[in-house]
């Protein structure tokens, strides 16, 4: 097992922030931590640490083998866990996933997850960037549309309807499109995704669309669009209360494209883990019926 001698003191120094609480939380004598380490150096061939009198730094290269060997240890002790515990789900998980649909529902449904396993640590990172999963150090993302990282498993956990629309006032102005080249001659209110889809007969087709508005808030987008400073491409649970309300006005019904998949995505090594596949079970389950329940609320944020 020499290849594991020195990772846990080399981890609980870096998380501690010292040899002395490092070896305090491992029980050990720091004199051990000071060997183990040392000895972890040579076989890796470059330092860990920057050490004064006062203080331990990470190095770069530590800093890199810190991320790795933390995850290495969890994923050992909740391994371990697993089979002596019945395989509760339990440990640290980090999840990504863009605002919107976060907010409103994927963290109500990681939290109920949460809530039935006490023995889990969540964080919840929401942002419409899309991160790398496995430098970056996540568990799980949540994503829509095609995937095309094939260092990833994606598993489909539901699907939403896209919509084109625009107000009834913009569209008394400027016309209403028939199809979706006319979209070049139209104000486009863009968000996060590059091109627009649309279907009929069988094929697809794609429109970059082009205008003086872009942002990455969908609810900012559903804002414009209703103040009729263009039409709108967004997912159902954006724009249907204001359809039904008459506020937006659906164009190009006859292309909507078919709907498009959400996806759980995840790092291979990690999918067999108790807590990433208890979630992922959870969201099957929970996800398409709360998708269903917003096609009726009026909120559009």
């Amino acid at each position: 097992m020499r290849r594991w001698e020195g990772i846990d003191e080399f981890v609980a120094v870096a998380a501690a922030g010292s040899f002395k609480a490092g070896a305090e939380a491992l029980g050990v004598s720091t004199t051990h931590m000071s060997r183990a380490i040392a000895a972890l150096e040579s076989r890796v061939q470059a330092p860990l640490f920057h050490r004064t009198t006062r203080t331990v730094r990470l190095t770069d290269t530590g800093r890199l083998f810190f991320d790795h060997c933390s995850r290495i240890v969890a994923e050992r002790d909740e391994a371990i866990a697993m089979i002596s515990e019945g395989g509760e789900p339990q440990g640290d998980i980090r999840i990504t996933c863009s605002t919107a649909m976060g907010e409103r529902f994927i963290a109500p449904i990681v939290q109920l997850y949460a809530m039935q396993h006490a023995k889990l640590r969540v964080t919840i990172d929401l942002t419409n960037r899309i991160v790398d999963l496995v430098g970056e150090g996540y568990d799980l993302a949540i994503r829509t549309g095609q995937l095309a990282e094939s260092r990833l498993i994606g598993t489909r956990i539901a699907s939403r309807r896209l919509y084109s629309c625009a107000s009834p006032d913009y569209l008394a102005k400027h016309g209403v499109p028939i199809k979706p080249a006319d979209l070049a001659d139209h104000e486009c209110l863009a968000g996060t995704t590059p091109l627009w889809r649309f279907r009929r007969g069988g094929r697809d087709e794609t429109i970059r669309p082009k205008g003086r508005w872009r942002c990455n808030s969908g609810s900012a987008v559903t804002e414009a669009a209703l103040a009729g400073m263009g039409i709108c491409q967004l997912p159902e649970f954006y724009v249907l209360p204001h359809l039904a309300s008459g506020a937006l006005q659906e164009v190009l019904a006859d292309f909507r494209p078919d709907e498009e998949p959400i996806w759980a995505v995840y790092p291979q090594r990690r999918h067999l883990l108790p807590k990433i596949s208890g979630l992922l079970d959870l969201l099957r389950q929970q996800l398409p019926a709360a998708l269903a329940q917003s096609k009726g609320c009026g909120d559009s944020s």
